[in-house]
């Protein structure tokens, strides 16, 4: 679980002096009045900003971890929140999206891979205005008075920034990232329904048994298998000859075949020998 961390230091200043190390969080969110076995529990790094890291708790009663966030870093994403916002105002500025993701991340990645970095973060911060223009009011600030904040705006004036300096933690839960804490939900899916229920599967385990009866059922080799078509007359003519069978009473004829469909079969004696004269 992530808690916003109020600092007014700069993300230099934090690296600088190791800010996370005199990061303090007094009691557990889980239980406030006490009682758990609540303790630091490390800190972990972030990839972007580099040499930046986190100060972390844990829980072990509510199986929980919580961390400090500092109010410049995005959250459920990489980077800054500034970042984010000067991506989104650049791609909104350029000539095309595709302009602005080769310019943003040309060196580093493949066009397709820019696009769909510089889209992710388009498409959050739509999703952020639009909770924010639900949900907020009467902003602090004095920007989102009017109900509406247009995405390039957001991206020109670091507006995530400001809000999430000035906007309760509280309200904050309320948000979906980069700004807020809110849990990412799929789409049309409850959050009950990303988990299987505990225990035994119930009625779906009457099929089951059923064909493990199958499974195990001896098998009766003595008993002879019935077929339910009647039996095949026996032929009376020879196949190759085409002589009644009954009146020559003699073997038929050996049928070789050279292994080519088109070649006929050759008849020969029982008592034919391969020999070279």
């Amino acid at each position: 679980m992530q808690i916003p961390l109020r600092t007014r230091s700069s993300v230099e200043v934090y690296i600088a002096n190791q800010e996370w190390r005199d990061a303090g969080l007094p009691a557990c969110p889980l239980h406030p009045s006490g009682g758990c076995s609540f303790a630091r529990h490390g800190s972990y790094a972030r990839v972007n900003p580099q040499g930046l890291r986190i100060a972390r708790w844990y829980c072990p009663e509510g199986h929980r971890t919580f961390s400090l966030l500092p109010d410049f870093l995005a959250a459920r994403l990489p980077g800054l929140l500034t970042s984010i916002e000067d991506a989104v105002g650049a791609a909104f500025s350029a000539r095309s999206i595709e302009a602005a993701a080769d310019t943003l991340r040309g060196l580093d990645v493949s066009l397709p891979s820019a696009l769909r970095w510089l889209r992710r973060r388009i498409r959050a911060v739509h999703v952020v205005h639009e909770a924010i223009s639900r949900l907020v009011l009467d902003s602090p600030i004095g920007v989102l008075s009017s109900g509406s904040v247009a995405p390039n705006d957001l991206g020109e004036r670091h507006e995530l920034f400001r809000l999430r300096r000035s906007l309760s933690p509280l309200l904050l839960y309320s948000l979906p990232a980069p700004l807020g804490f809110r849990p990412s939900r799929r789409r049309g899916r409850s959050v009950g329904a990303q988990q299987h229920d505990m225990g035994p599967d119930g009625a779906t385990a009457a099929p089951y048994a059923a064909m493990t009866d199958v499974i195990k059922a001896s098998c009766d080799i003595s008993r002879q298998i019935q077929s339910l078509q009647a039996p095949r007359p026996p032929p009376r003519t020879c196949f190759v000859s085409g002589a009644p069978i009954a009146a020559c009473r003699a073997t038929a004829p050996v049928c070789t075949f050279s292994g080519s469909g088109a070649s006929a079969p050759i008849a020969h004696d029982s008592n034919w020998t391969n020999e070279t004269s």
